[in-house]
């Protein structure tokens, strides 16, 4: 309750009304309800391919096959006065294809990263959040349906939320409605988020922060501000806010035509190291370049967004999207992957079409590319958290990804997918790779 009164106090001094208004978000009051139950289970194959030259960190050209399996289960509980607080258990088994390193475009999401710490396999708390959702006036409202991480609940089209917590970055920002869910829409990284957005989160994919959101018909507005790891890829958060944070702005446009449109910025403060000074000090001591001995604190990254849901038809459910990022890259990838570069689009196609209305087929490409300084680090024999081939000639990293999904009853999805990534770690000189992929999920 503690959480809940700093929150209260941290709005009222935004001068927003009191709490007391009649208008308050209606939610039914709970002491706790389970929103959702899932287990999601992959397994991938790595063809064998072409590559003259690897280390450790490079994906595997010997081929490789791993099965992972994620379990989850999320409740939440309407407190009153426009509060609510979510809770979420997660656990995560097995691991990717060469260890999801050796390309940007990690094929598939719901694996962890080896971060710092050996993090095991047990259960974990993955959120554990309170919301709080006042009305700004005005008579139209929505109705939110029921979902993990959703109370079932009325609101006011006109509404501020604040969100403080532990929670992804990314259950809030650059958000898409057919390119955002690896569990049932598209698996590789860079084509469920904008891969130059190197958002602040742990090995699992989390932080706590805070963000605030003004939600209106045509518009919202939300910024946010989460703690970064201590270091690259870390599983421990670091303490210094002044010198270590993620800082996120987004602006959300929706025009009558039915499309959406997001504008993201955003600036990390974290412990990073220069891609410039590594490299000149390898050269200098006559030995692969190394990030991390240059990690200094307070270091930042700047990066932009673009993001664009447009639906076309069946209510939506067949649509397009593309997303657009750009990072400066002069410092080291920290947390999500390393890419200072960022072009996507694709579709998505409802079944209706051919007679299977809840299967879904989708198709799209990624272009991802790094800056000059990071490819030099690279070229010179050095490693960042996911990439280092002890050698680079440049290309930018290309993944092509196909998958069907079946709709089995109300419970259960089968989804065979395929990627093919066109020089992967951005090494011409190493693939293409053909990952084929088995995606059963079970959800309630």
């Amino acid at each position: 309750m503690a959480l809940i009164r700093w929150v209260a106090s941290a709005v009222a001094c935004l001068g927003i009304p009191a709490l007391a208004s009649a208008q308050t978000a209606s939610c039914p009051s709970y002491i706790a309800t389970l929103l959702g139950a899932q287990a999601t289970f992959i397994g991938q194959k790595l063809f064998p391919f072409s590559s003259p030259y690897a280390t450790p960190m490079s994906l595997r050209s010997d081929g490789d096959q791993q099965v992972s399996q994620s379990y989850g289960l999320y409740g939440g509980s309407c407190l009153g006065a426009g509060f609510a607080v979510y809770v979420d258990a997660e656990m995560i088994r097995g691991a990717g294809i060469s260890h999801a390193s050796g390309v940007a475009g990690v094929t598939n999401g719901d694996v962890l990263r080896q971060g710092s710490v050996d993090l095991g396999d047990a259960p974990y708390v993955a959120r554990a959040f309170v919301r709080w959702t006042h009305p700004l006036g005005g008579a139209v409202f929505d109705t939110i349906a029921r979902a993990p991480d959703d109370l079932p609940r009325i609101v006011a089209r006109q509404r501020v939320e604040v969100t403080v917590g532990k929670l992804g970055v990314t259950d809030l920002f650059d958000l898409n409605r057919y390119a955002n869910a690896t569990r049932t829409q598209f698996l590789d990284w860079a084509l469920f988020q904008n891969a130059a957005w190197d958002y602040a989160a742990d090995t699992r994919g989390y932080s706590y922060g805070v963000a605030v959101t003004w939600v209106s018909p045509s518009w919202m507005l939300r910024a946010g501000s989460f703690q970064m790891p201590t270091f690259a890829n870390g599983n421990r958060f670091d303490g210094d806010l002044a010198n270590a944070r993620g800082d996120n702005v987004e602006l959300t446009l929706t025009p009558p035509s039915g499309a959406v449109v997001r504008f993201l910025a955003y600036l990390n403060h974290a412990r990073m190291g220069r891609y410039t000074t590594a490299t000149a000090l390898g050269a200098a001591h006559h030995r692969a370049p190394d990030i991390a001995a240059d990690d200094a604190p307070g270091r930042t990254k700047f990066g932009l967004g673009l993001n664009v849901e447009l639906p076309l038809a069946d209510q939506g459910e067949t649509g397009g999207f593309a997303r657009l990022g750009w990072s400066d890259g002069h410092n080291e990838s920290f947390a999500f992957t390393e890419a200072d570069t960022h072009l996507s689009t694709g579709l998505q196609l409802a079944g209706a079409r051919w007679g299977r209305a809840a299967d879904r087929f989708g198709a799209a490409i990624t272009v991802d590319g790094i800056s000059s300084a990071h490819r030099a680090y690279l070229a010179a024999g050095g490693r960042g958290f996911l990439l280092g081939d002890g050698g680079l000639r440049y290309g930018s990293e290309i993944v092509g990804e196909l998958y069907y999904r079946w709709q089995f009853g109300s419970h259960l999805q089968v989804s065979p997918d395929l990627q093919r990534i066109t020089n992967p770690g951005y090494n011409r000189d190493r693939g293409p790779a053909l990952v084929v992929t088995l995606r059963v999920r079970a959800f309630y």
